[in-house]
């Protein structure tokens, strides 16, 4: 994108000296000032274009120049990579985090939380992003391009963040076969609802929409893998939070998931969630009247599951482990015991639960401040490469 900027001033500053000293001899004297005035103040290149060889040379250089950045901005890695930096237990374990979605600021939350498992775990943690496939922007609006899914070939860990995404089946079918290797899996909020198919409803891996109708995948990936589906919101969207309750019977048996985990409350409202079959609720929610933590719930509405356990059987037989919960948006996450959860979760689906801390440090590695949910407030111009290590 420099060189861009350099070579467009240079052929501007060019291009408009050629224009000078070739109008200078036919130039009287009392017009000088206005052709410098022309030149230096006019609203629009085209004013300027001269036919004549040079002129020609230096527009074809701008041209190729943005040619090659846009060929550049396509082949980029549009990732972000964070290498255990600790001997700790998560050394030697590929985790790859996806984000995607238009309102919860997965692409804020993700990277946040692979450096805590990167800095104080060991893990290798890879970030994923919907970027413009012209630019490699981060374009939370872009349902149809997430790069890098090729890395879940080597992954321990998938953690899924995305909303209504519609990749092209070069992309998904890394993200199919990782799924049929029956591979360990976490979900957040939206990842219930995932994928959405309604450009090529013909696709092979269109089964894995949120409300498929395919036999033996209703109701898609979310129902099939994780245990629900989008069904609805059970509190009033922007006007109610969640106050966690944690299931007692599972903290009396010591489940490792919920070490240190005791005060959670998130500003996003609890999700509708139907009958979770065989799977085992950790954590329920209950509505707050109010987006604050110290708002009282809402006692005319009954709980929900917010954070369960289940297993998932690939087509070779693996069984996977699967953890799934419905908070989980980067405001969310400034809770210190939801960050907590995510980190044993995430022992916990790779078998190390007997590695899980009583009390997981979950502090930030870099300055962490996340933007509120919205589908309009995501922040433009940023790029993967912001979230690098400081």
């Amino acid at each position: 994108m420099k060189l861009l900027f350099v070579l467009f001033i240079l052929a501007v500053f060019i291009r408009r000296t050629l224009f000078l000293f070739t109008h200078l001899s036919e130039t009287k004297p009392f017009m000088l000032k206005n052709q410098f005035q022309h030149l230096l103040f006019q609203k629009s290149l085209s004013k300027i274009i001269i036919n004549s060889p040079a002129s020609r040379i230096i527009w074809l250089m701008i041209l190729l120049a943005f040619k090659c950045v846009a060929i550049e901005a396509q082949t980029a890695k549009t990732w972000v990579t964070y290498n255990g930096t600790t001997a700790g237990p998560g050394q030697g374990k590929n985790i790859v985090l996806i984000s995607g979605d238009e309102e919860y600021r997965s692409e804020e939350a993700l990277p946040m939380l692979a450096q805590i498992l990167a800095k104080k775990y060991g893990f290798t943690c890879t970030v994923l992003f919907a970027t413009d496939p012209k630019t490699g922007e981060i374009d939370a609006m872009n349902q149809t391009n997430i790069n890098g899914l090729h890395q879940l070939k080597t992954a321990d860990l998938m953690i899924l963040f995305t909303r209504w995404r519609e990749l092209p089946d070069s992309q998904m079918v890394y993200f199919d076969q990782y799924i049929k290797a029956g591979k360990p899996i976490i979900g957040l909020r939206t990842a219930t609802h995932a994928f959405n198919y309604t450009r090529n409803k013909n696709s092979p891996f269109a089964h894995y929409d949120y409300k498929s109708i395919v036999a033996d995948w209703k109701d898609g990936f979310g129902r099939k893998v994780l245990g629900e589906t989008w069904i609805n919101h059970h509190g009033r969207h922007g006007q109610e939070g969640t106050r966690a309750l944690i299931n007692g019977i599972e903290q009396n048996k010591k489940n490792p998931i919920l070490n240190g985990v005791k005060d959670i409350w998130a500003p996003t409202d609890v999700y509708t969630v139907r009958d979770l079959g065989d799977a085992t609720t950790l954590i329920y929610g209950q509505s707050t009247s109010g987006m604050t933590a110290q708002t009282p719930v809402n006692l005319e509405k009954s709980v929900m599951p917010v954070a369960w356990t289940k297993t998932y059987k690939g087509e070779k037989g693996n069984v996977a482990r699967v953890f799934t919960t419905t908070m989980g948006a980067s405001i969310d996450l400034v809770n210190e015991d939801l960050r907590r959860l995510m980190v044993n979760a995430t022992f916990w689906a790779l078998g190390l639960e007997k590695q899980i801390p009583e009390r997981a440090n979950v502090d930030y590695v870099n300055p962490y401040n996340p933007t509120m949910f919205s589908p309009g407030l995501f922040k433009k111009g940023q790029f993967p490469s912001m979230y690098e290590w400081k």
